[in-house]
């Protein structure tokens, strides 16, 4: 339970964030022409296969394809059914994942899982980190790879020398270069094409492996580094800026894969005017990509319409996209079965035998191996129920010790809340008795004040009363006669 939570935790630090393109520096251009040896990011990228669970005992194949965006970061889709143009694939909208490189290998985040990409396989856990699925890596060939030109047909480049060309560069490698025109022109056709993208790790969109093959110089089937991208009408096998293909069938750059187209040119009067509007066929690496669609105009920055004939030419887009084995049956000169498959060689009875055992006994080997991972995954599925279950109970008896914990310190913290309200109470008692013996006080001295008073006055009335009566006795005695003295 513990490992599985810290690669749960590590799946969740590769949540994709937001980044604003002022802030990320400038990368610099790469454009390999072969594989970079002993580089981790170039090895993650590819795609995969293989059964996740989704249910008891139920199945069911799910495809990933991831692809470098520069600086450490990857971007994938995830596909329900298996891969595009595999037989299970689901065709509903694809998951868009995002992750960023650790080492040797990827945490891809964005949905339902956590996806841990390596060099061979990916592991594949659920949010509770348990084990969802394995999908090892798959290594996809065009089934019409290596087709000969059939009778009639015209070989446009076979490796030897551009003669069928008037502007065309060969490599050293005998691998046409892109920015060639054809010497010869044709008006019903079906072309065999096979292509290699150069490996731009740190380009995007329109910049990244670009060129085209134009049909007539009018119509033009986009090549493009498209790998691990929904389909869109500029993109890979793209009726360009016209029509986005019906399925991404484009492989991973560095792969060899293939066109096959099946042209049918539109009609002109005499007066110049379009009778009938052209026509496409297109397979990419074997799978109908374009269904008989109808061409109403030239595509993109294709020649305008006319009448006349144009060459075919492989667009010089400054990115080095290599061509070979290319040929033509020209449908008004020749017929033959389109698009070719090789055939497989013949082998002998006792060969067929011995492959046959042999693929039983591999079959049986993966049944026996297949049955011991479902085995040991029902063992650990018990095993972390089982820890699930004690890791349960442990947070419960956690969880009713913290509610103990929480219910003895509300207990005395209502204690401490009852004692505080008791102080208190106390204090505002003998406040409020102190002020009353402070009014007693007050009052007390009020009426000791007004008795003092009350007999100052009185003594003071008194005194007025007796001079009043000196004055009066006085004045009685002022104004009594004199008695006669005696003779």
């Amino acid at each position: 339970m513990k490992n599985s939570t810290l690669l749960l935790a590590f799946a969740l630090i590769a949540l994709p964030f937001t980044v604003k393109a002022q802030d990320t520096p400038a990368l610099p251009r790469i454009a390999l022409t072969e594989a970079p040896k002993n580089n981790h990011v170039y090895e993650l990228m590819g795609e995969f296969v293989g059964p996740i669970t989704v249910g008891e005992n139920k199945y069911e194949p799910l495809g990933i394809q991831i692809r470098p965006i520069g600086a450490d970061r990857f971007e994938a889709l995830q596909y329900s059914g298996g891969l595009p143009g595999q037989r299970t694939f689901d065709a509903t909208e694809p998951v868009k994942l995002f992750g960023h490189r650790s080492g040797d290998f990827v945490v891809l985040s964005g949905g339902p899982w956590a996806i841990f990409v390596e060099k061979g396989h990916c592991l594949i856990l659920d949010r509770h980190g348990k084990r969802v699925g394995r999908l090892d890596r798959i290594h996809r060939g065009s089934p019409t790879m290596g087709a000969k030109a059939p009778k009639g047909a015209t070989v446009l480049f076979d490796g030897t020398n551009t003669d069928q060309f008037t502007t065309a560069k060969m490599t050293e490698e005998g691998l046409l270069m892109e920015g060639a025109d054809t010497l010869p022109m044709f008006q019903d056709f079906d072309m065999h094409v096979e292509f290699r993208l150069p490996y731009m790790p740190n380009s995007d969109g329109q910049k990244r492996g670009n060129s085209g093959c134009y049909l007539q110089s009018r119509y033009e089937v986009q090549v493009l580094d498209s790998f691990a991208q929904v389909p869109v009408f500029n993109g890979c096998s793209a009726l360009y800026r016209f029509k986005a293909p019906d399925l991404n069938m484009c492989y991973p750059p560095l792969q060899w894969q293939t066109y096959d187209i099946h042209f049918t040119s539109p009609r002109w009067g005499a007066n110049g005017k379009k009778l009938r509007n052209g026509r496409i066929t297109v397979w990419q690496n074997g799978v109908k990509t374009h269904d008989d669609v109808e061409l109403p105009n030239k595509t993109g920055a294709g020649k305008p319409e006319e009448p006349n004939l144009l060459p075919h030419r492989f667009q010089n887009h400054s990115d080095p996209v290599r061509y070979r084995n290319i040929w033509v049956i020209d449908r008004g000169l020749a017929h033959a079965e389109f698009p070719v498959y090789p055939k497989k060689q013949a082998i002998s009875k006792e060969k067929a035998v011995e492959q046959k055992k042999k693929a039983a006994v591999e079959k049986a080997k993966r049944k026996a191996e297949a049955q011991a991972k479902l085995e040991a995954a029902k063992k650990q599925a018990v095993t972390n129920d089982k820890k699930q279950a004690a890791e349960v109970e442990k947070r419960r008896a956690d969880a009713g010790a913290q509610i103990m914990a929480a219910q003895k310190a509300a207990a005395e913290s209502e204690k401490k809340q009852a004692e505080v309200r008791a102080r208190l109470q106390a204090e505002i008692n003998a406040k409020i008795a102190a002020e009353k013996k402070r009014v007693e006080e007050l009052k007390k001295k009020a009426t000791d004040a007004k008795a003092a008073a009350e007999a100052s006055k009185n003594a003071a009335e008194a005194t007025r009363k007796d001079a009043e009566a000196k004055q009066k006795a006085a004045a009685e005695k002022n104004n009594k006669p004199e008695e006669p003295k005696a003779s």
